[in-house]
């Protein structure tokens, strides 16, 4: 089995009831009750996800924001998008949660973790290490709509509908100055 779920297309309301199923487990526990504005590393602990930020030397392709380390529940954010205007690190991660929850397949990285925990030496641990996963790719690629998958699960978490329908009612936003 592969860690990484094969390529699906998510409906929006999928995604946004996916978003929404995390934050209602969230507030059923008790000590992880969302609030607003939501602090992504609340949603990062509540999956048991670890969160650093440290130097990513760019590939190939350019800079890298973030990725995610599968085989150590670890969402790894460059350092350098500290420098980035207010928001962009909240995105960021909440983007990687959305690549964790809807392409990363956690039985597999789970097998996997409890593999190294038993320390069998070479015997049942993978042969390769494993690769971060980083999701880029050419445009109009199935890669783009993996991104725009988890950019718009990003969003659903950050500011469900529910939350933005109670913020908003009053409020006639022609006249928002922004």
């Amino acid at each position: 089995m592969s860690i990484l779920k094969p390529y699906r297309f998510y409906p929006k309301e999928s995604i946004e009831r996916r978003a929404n199923e995390i934050l209602w487990q969230m507030e059923a526990v008790g000590n992880f009750t969302p609030r607003w504005p939501l602090e992504p590393s609340l949603v990062a602990d509540f999956l048991d996800l670890g969160v650093v930020w440290d130097k990513i030397e760019p590939d190939e392709k350019g800079a890298i924001a973030a990725r995610i380390l599968p085989a150590q529940r670890l969402i790894e954010i460059d350092e350098d998008t500290l420098d980035k205007p207010e928001g962009f690190q909240e995105s960021t991660l909440a983007h990687e949660i959305g690549h964790w929850v809807l392409h990363v397949n956690q039985d597999e990285a789970d097998g996997i973790i409890k593999q190294l925990e038993l320390d069998l030496g070479n015997f049942g641990a993978p042969q390769e290490p494993q690769e971060p996963f980083i999701c880029r790719g050419p445009s109009g690629s199935k890669t783009e709509s993996i991104e725009w998958q988890a950019q718009y699960f990003a969003s659903c978490l950050l500011m469900p509908r529910h939350v933005l329908q109670q913020k908003i009612r009053g409020k006639d936003l022609t006249k928002w100055s922004h």
